[in-house]
């Protein structure tokens, strides 16, 4: 039987309907009530509520209209923050550092639609270039080079490739980058290979008119711990710089901006993420305008976003494959014209064929399953999402100017301001791992001290004595290290006290904890007998107790069971919550330096650092 379409009135379908219309007053008079039965008196909820970024970019609970920046164009068209382009879509880019010619192909046929290719004295060489592209159609799939100083010697190999057929993609000159990363920012040694890069775009624009010359790699600052700001205001310190090389040895404006691609980080944080692209965007935008370029698309940024290699931990890597969903996610979101999701195993070595099918694959069901690369600009019209952008932009060009009164971004790189500030953005974010205010699941929380180590093969060395690479879990993880390296896993001794309704919220709270640190957490039974609680504590072989129980059995009981565990050979005794008692060295609970009270269990276990 045919059932006929239903037909809808407008008035039927109208938007929140037989809903009464809510306002923000409304909102905040609620929010409120709900704080102070917490015991909280705030004078404003949404200040109350709100948390600030590394940049000071203060995130509001709460959202309207009035949070508005104002318009912010269409997709393809200026100030471009929507997109560079009127299409949705991106193109997905494997990562390859070593000559690997069979996996390229493998990937190529299998979803990716360009490959980036690292090259390093222990990778892929600029000998090896014919041998690793061989069969690759180069005029269907970019090839996109990073070769260091090496970067004229992989030109010429590529160009000798392409012969005078079509080639597209980017052969990766980046003397400011390479500076980062090397630590070798001075004048002799940038101005040499900026001129290459000036030289290699002139025969660009002259011969390949698909390829680009230059790439504005800002992931060295991410790498450094440095926030989303201090990452764009990089970036547009060193395209500003790159454009004034390039239009000083003859290039246009046009045809400079077209010779240059900008890479990004893209975290888990994807909103932080999607505001950044979108802020890069903007941001170029506006120094392209100032350097007189036209309104087409040509000056739009074109940006390759990266899963970021500072959020990936060594432990329990197969999360790292939740973390570069997210951080994919929000980069096709945020508009990235081509995005690298890095293999959940790079952190570990070389990853192997599965790691790669899974980093390929999360992008082609994103987008032929999820179908996120039909929609331009998904994120566009959220106040929340327009107003960080905005706001993050502006964090960024401050940072941008104090760069460029500084002398630009080579002399910043020279006097240490680059890093000095990186630096300190870095050290903010280690103290919040520490006290897990940025939890790092599978580390600091929720860790699995039985897990199987994942053991790959040694990866090519990257460069060194430049900006410092840090992971955000290397802190946590290196007290797993030293744990698991003992014949014995050292552990803590959790004292329970009382029935298991009383003590089961702090005694997984204090295990979560210390095993965050590899240390075993054995554990009584219930019940509030010092002497039985002390039996268990000795046949446990541990010298650190901690003490779980409620507030109410502390004050009954903590005192009488402290000193028998003192007496039963205990050195140190800490306390899973607040509150001083006798016999107690040490308190655990919610925002406190988990990771300084590992490191004195750690002293008082005998477990050297």
């Amino acid at each position: 039987m045919t059932v006929p379409p239903q037909e809808y009135t407008t008035e039927e379908l109208a938007l929140a309907a037989n809903f009464p219309a809510a306002s923000r007053d409304e909102w905040r008079e609620a929010a409120l009530a709900v704080l102070r039965k917490s015991g909280a008196e705030p004078d404003d909820p949404e200040e109350a509520l709100a948390t600030t970024t590394y940049d000071g970019v203060r995130l509001l609970p709460l959202y309207d209209a009035s949070d508005s920046p104002g318009e912010q164009g269409i997709p393809g068209a200026k100030p471009h923050t929507r997109g560079g382009r009127p299409l949705p879509g991106w193109d997905i880019r494997q990562h390859h550092a070593v000559a690997d010619p069979e996996a390229v192909l493998a990937d190529l046929e299998n979803g990716v639609s360009s490959v980036w290719l690292t090259l390093s004295p222990g990778g892929i060489t600029p000998a090896d270039l014919p041998r690793v592209l061989n069969g690759v159609y180069l005029d269907l799939a970019p090839v996109v080079l990073d070769a260091g100083a090496d970067t004229r010697a992989a030109a010429e190999a590529l160009f000798a490739i392409a012969g005078g057929g079509g080639v597209s993609g980017n052969l990766g000159a980046d003397p400011l980058g390479l500076a980062a990363r090397t630590g070798d920012a001075s004048e002799a040694a940038v101005a040499r290979h900026t001129a290459t890069a000036a030289e290699l775009a002139a025969r660009c624009v002259d011969a390949f008119p698909g390829l680009r010359a230059l790439t504005v790699d800002a992931t060295p600052y991410h790498d450094a711990g440095g926030s989303d700001a201090e990452e764009l205001g990089c970036s547009i310190a060193t395209g500003v710089a790159y454009l004034r090389a390039l239009t000083d040895t003859g290039l246009s404006v046009e045809q400079a901006l077209g010779q240059l691609e900008f890479r990004y980080s893209a975290t888990a944080d994807q909103f932080a993420t999607i505001a950044k692209l979108r802020a890069a965007r903007r941001m170029w935008d506006r120094v392209a305008e100032a350097s007189g370029a036209g309104a087409g698309r040509g000056a739009a940024q074109r940006q390759h976003a990266v899963t970021s290699s500072a959020m990936m931990t060594v432990r329990d890597p197969w999360v790292n494959m939740l973390r570069t969903t997210l951080a994919c996610f929000a980069a096709g979101v945020g508009g990235a014209d081509a995005v690298t999701v890095q293999p959940f195993d790079a952190c570990l070595g070389l990853p192997d064929g599965f790691a790669r099918r899974i980093a390929r694959n999360t992008q082609s069901l994103l987008q032929m399953e999820a179908h996120v690369s039909r929609v331009a600009d998904p994120a566009g019209g959220s106040w929340y999402v327009e107003r960080r952008t905005d706001d993050l932009a502006r964090a960024a060009w401050a940072w941008f100017q104090e760069i460029e009164a500084a002398g630009g971004m080579a002399r910043a790189l020279r006097t240490g301001l680059v890093e000095t500030r990186l630096g300190e953005t870095w050290a903010r974010r280690r103290r919040d791992i520490a006290r897990r205010r940025a939890p790092i699941t599978g580390v600091s929380e929720f860790p699995n001290i039985g897990e199987k180590p994942v053991v790959r093969a040694a990866a090519p060395a990257v460069s060194e004595g430049g900006l410092p690479r840090v992971r955000y879990a290397q802190d946590f993880e290196e007290l797993r290290d030293l744990a698991d390296a003992r014949p014995e896993r050292p552990s803590v001794f959790l004292a329970t006290i009382g029935p298991v309704a009383a003590h089961t919220a702090r005694a997984t709270f204090a295990a979560n904890l210390f095993q965050a640190g590899g240390l075993a957490t054995p554990s009584a039974g219930p019940g509030t007998d010092p002497a039985a609680i002390a039996e268990g504590f000795a046949r446990s072989g541990s010298p650190v107790a901690c003490l779980c129980a409620s507030d109410r059995l502390y004050g009954e009981h903590a005192a009488e069971v402290a000193a028998a565990l003192r007496a039963a050979g205990a050195r140190y005794v800490w306390l899973a919550g607040k509150g001083e008692h006798e016999g107690v060295d040490g308190n655990l609970y919610a925002g406190c330096d988990a990771l300084g009270v590992l490191r004195t269990t750690f002293d008082h276990l005998g477990v050297s650092r």
